[in-house]
């Protein structure tokens, strides 16, 4: 049975327009704003460096 895991974002992603995440295949990319990517994986943003 597969896990459900809470995908968490840092805090500091909302200091920049965009970001560059892996879009899951070896050698691609995507370029996204911090606030679609959470959308997109159901995620959330919290502090989580100190």
């Amino acid at each position: 049975m597969k896990k459900s895991y809470k995908t968490v974002i840092d805090a500091a992603c909302e200091n920049v327009d965009t970001i560059i995440v892996s879009a899951g295949k070896i050698g691609y990319q995507i370029e996204i704003k911090p606030k679609e990517l959470v959308e997109l994986v159901r995620g959330e943003i919290e502090s989580i460096i100190h």
